[in-house]
């Protein structure tokens, strides 16, 4: 297995910008229609890395995050609020996938099928963190376990979204935080409910994003139906601090559902249409997974609530992030 990034195409000519863009035009599997870039060390991506415990010192440089306003030093540097950031998304269904004739915008890859458009999925209630995981929060972990990131995952300010992460360190962190929220005596009643009834902290799915991001009136962008440099942060030069984008009437009141930082999922890629059923069947397939969102080195294109990216597992890059779910298994 090599670490790859995953660029895709557009038309007739191959995407030239740093985007992981992928827009097969025949539905194919990704590894026939994308350029792959490698990417150096082995240590970077392997799925056995797993976070270091009992008494292990943390790596050089990961000291432990400062306070940050709006955010509980006394639970991981989550958003202070009720819930610690993570927003109900109620159950039911959506409409999900896309073609031009929906959407200008769309790529081939978002069609559910050769003779449908679109699709209907209904998923059940989960709660999707308002905010893309930050260095504090990801530094937080590293501190409590021991965990060895990238050099360059804990170099930006606390308060950005982390990037530099690979997705076998962005399942690290979600599955220290479960356990973290699960043992500590200050965490929210309604988390210790669930989290007592079996949920955890995860990656969402692509499904779970799409919905969250497409909210209950199916917006081409998280805010509405065109591009707005007032709502995200994209065709720049680096990341911000997350919600520094004002968007009250984003779905939900969640921040940077486009630009910022690409967010990996937990579902792999593949083609439409989507169900997670048997998400577990490629797990040994040398997977592309799927990242949604878009970032701030992205045109306007890719922050649509359609738009899908592909990495490889190992793959670690300035605009590569991720946001948590707190939902059933």
């Amino acid at each position: 297995m090599r670490a790859r990034l995953a660029f895709g195409l557009r038309g007739q000519h191959a995407v030239t910008e740093p985007s992981p863009v992928m827009s097969p035009s025949d539905g194919s599997r990704p590894g026939l229609m994308l350029l792959a870039l490698l990417i150096a060390g082995v240590g970077a991506w392997m799925f056995t890395q797993t976070p270091s415990r009992g008494g292990t010192e943390p790596p050089p440089g990961a000291a432990p995050p400062p306070a940050l306003p709006g955010f509980r030093s006394d639970a991981w540097l989550l958003p202070d609020e009720p819930l610690l950031g993570f927003v109900k998304i109620p159950e039911g269904p959506f409409l999900m996938g896309g073609t031009p004739a929906t959407d200008p915008g769309a790529f081939d890859n978002e069609r559910w099928s050769s003779t449908l458009s679109r699709g209907t999925v209904t998923l059940e209630t989960y709660y999707l963190s308002r905010y893309e995981v930050t260095v504090a929060q990801f530094a937080a972990f590293v501190v409590d376990t021991g965990y060895e990131p990238a050099a360059e995952t804990l170099a930006a300010p606390g308060d950005h979204p982390v990037s530099h992460v690979s997705w076998p360190d962005a399942l690290a962190y979600a599955d220290w935080l479960t356990g973290a929220l699960a043992a500590a005596p200050n965490t929210p009643e309604p988390l210790r409910q669930r989290l007592a009834a079996g949920w955890r902290v995860m990656l969402p799915t692509e499904a779970q994003w799409e919905k969250a991001a497409r909210g209950p009136d199916d917006r081409i962008y998280p805010w509405g139906d065109t591009a707005d440099r007032a709502r995200a942060n994209f065709q720049g030069q680096t990341t911000v601090p997350v919600g520094s984008y004002a968007c009250d009437d984003c779905p939900y009141g969640l921040a940077d559902m486009g630009g910022n930082v690409w967010e990996w999922t937990r579902s792999p890629y593949q083609p439409y249409p989507f169900t997670g059923d048997d998400d577990v069947d490629t797990l040994g397939d040398d997977a592309l997974w799927v990242m949604r969102g878009g970032s701030f080195t992205d045109p306007e294109r890719n922050l649509r609530t359609g738009t899908r990216g592909g990495g490889d597992p190992g793959a670690r890059r300035p605009f590569m992030g991720f946001r948590v779910v707190l939902a059933t298994p």
